[in-house]
């Protein structure tokens, strides 16, 4: 099955309708701009009050360790295998086409709740930032009917704006990243300028540790929703100038960058305030205002703004991707795989995709579209994972330009280091998940395996 898969994948690459035009800066910048977002402008300090205390740093390690295992192990597969990148394709490589069917349909929830869960975020600040000049929206207009208000409408126009976007050609799409991720870096840049002259050490990292080690886990259970997206580079196989080269750099330089953004944050926002007052839905912004800082503060608005538009830019791309490639496979109907001949991208799924996400983040409240985003990441990260052990042992000889180092150890701490996030996770995530798969399978064995191009090629 391997061979054939590999096959698939050069002539994939070779034949592929899609524009090559990425290189490694423009992957790291894609990673970059979906892993920076909610995690330093909302979890941060959420996760800080209600989970872990000034020991979030130690959270946004563990969260850390778990995809740096995963992300080596993506860069492994990515080169060894070629073609459209993302755990769908490698748990096909690795685990043939029913987990690779799991995996892709756990996906497709992961970016399309986590772009509609960050949109309603996005419209959060956005109304924060109009009632600071005076020009707040109504409350019907920022709030879904279970909410008493009508539609958010700001976070439905966002996928909307965005969905034209990607519309129109990746080669664009990255230049809009670059400049938002330029002014979010910036922000954050300044953040840490500011909060570096306020460093309160003795008095508010006193206790460290309040909510002993439970408390850790469970707060990187939460927060491992900052790092959701940096598999979104792998997504990029096909539009990258020389995918095995530039893939693993991207997936590395991305992760690296971000944890390390992270931690500095996390410990410079919990050391400038006590953890108990971080509960709000812009901590950053707000510790500054506390601090004197108007003028900070909103310019750390607009980089949140920016911030979470890149997220849900890189996640959308990522999700229609994948819905592409599964399309091409023949897992799901032709209308997904088909490219438009002018931009060379696959304009039917982004706006049907675009359409979905819009209702979803415009009429359905945050805390029932947020719950189930991680889940669908661990799980697909241990496929991953997994893939990177198998295929050691099934396939010794395949070339390999890129290695994880110390396979199998890495690999299988990646597994066991995602399997206990699992299970911090609630047991109402749990739920949802499984009925998610459960609705999979059943279109899976009804369409997906009649229709498979694997079958045929067999």
């Amino acid at each position: 099955m391997l061979n054939l898969l590999r096959t698939k994948a050069v002539t994939t690459q070779q034949n592929s309708p899609l524009k090559r035009c990425l290189t490694s800066v423009d992957l790291t910048l894609l990673g970059v701009g979906a892993i920076i977002g909610a995690g330093v402008f909302v979890l941060t300090g959420i996760a800080a009050a209600t989970k872990a205390g000034p020991a979030i740093i130690l959270c946004y390690l563990l969260a850390g360790m778990a995809c740096a295992f995963a992300a080596l192990s993506y860069a492994e597969l990515a080169t060894a295998i070629g073609g459209c990148g993302s755990a769908y394709g490698y748990a096909y490589a690795g685990f043939g086409e029913l987990i690779a069917w799991i995996i892709g349909w756990d996906l497709l929830l992961e970016y399309s709740v986590a772009c509609s869960a960050v949109a309603i975020g996005w419209s959060a600040y956005v109304n924060n930032s109009l009632t600071a000049l005076g020009l707040p929206l109504p409350f019907s207009l920022m709030h879904p009917p279970a909410e008493g208000g009508i539609i958010d409408l700001p976070a439905a126009l966002i996928i909307v704006l965005l969905t034209a976007l990607l519309a129109i050609g990746i080669s664009y799409s990255t230049r809009i990243n670059k400049i938002m991720v330029f002014i979010k870096l910036a922000a954050i840049a300044l953040f840490i300028g500011i909060a570096l002259r306020h460093v309160n050490i003795a008095v508010n990292w006193h206790p460290f540790l309040p909510f002993g080690w439970p408390g850790i886990a469970s707060g990187a259970a939460v927060i491992f929703f900052a790092y959701i997206g940096f598999d979104a580079v792998s997504t990029a196989a096909e539009e990258a100038i020389n995918p095995q080269r530039d893939l693993p750099r991207g997936i590395l330089a991305s992760l690296a960058i971000c944890t390390l953004v992270y931690m500095l944050v996390a410990g410079l926002l919990t050391a400038i305030a006590h953890y108990s007052t971080l509960n709000v839905s812009s901590p950053v912004s707000q510790v500054l205002l506390n601090l004197g800082y108007r003028w900070a503060g909103a310019i750390i608005a607009l980089g949140a703004i920016a911030g979470l538009t890149t997220v849900i830019l890189v996640m959308f791309y990522g999700l229609t991707r994948i819905m592409f490639a599964m399309s091409r496979d023949g897992l799901l109907p032709p209308v997904f795989s088909q490219v438009h001949t002018k931009t060379q991208t696959p304009i039917r799924v982004i706006i049907i995709s675009g359409a979905i996400m819009a209702l979803i983040a415009g009429f359905v409240p945050m805390e029932h579209v947020a719950e189930l985003v991680n889940i669908g990441t661990l799980a697909a990260f241990c496929i991953v994972c997994a893939g990177v052990a198998v295929m050691r042992y099934t396939h010794p000889n395949l070339p390999r330009p890129f290695k994880t180092p110390l396979s199998p150890l890495l690999p299988i701490l990646g597994i066991l280091t995602c399997i206990y996030l699992m299970a911090h996770l609630s047991r109402l995530t749990w739920t949802g998940f499984t009925v998610w798969t459960l609705i999979g399978l059943v279109l899976y064995f009804s369409y997906s395996r009649r229709h498979s191009k694997l079958a045929t090629i067999q």
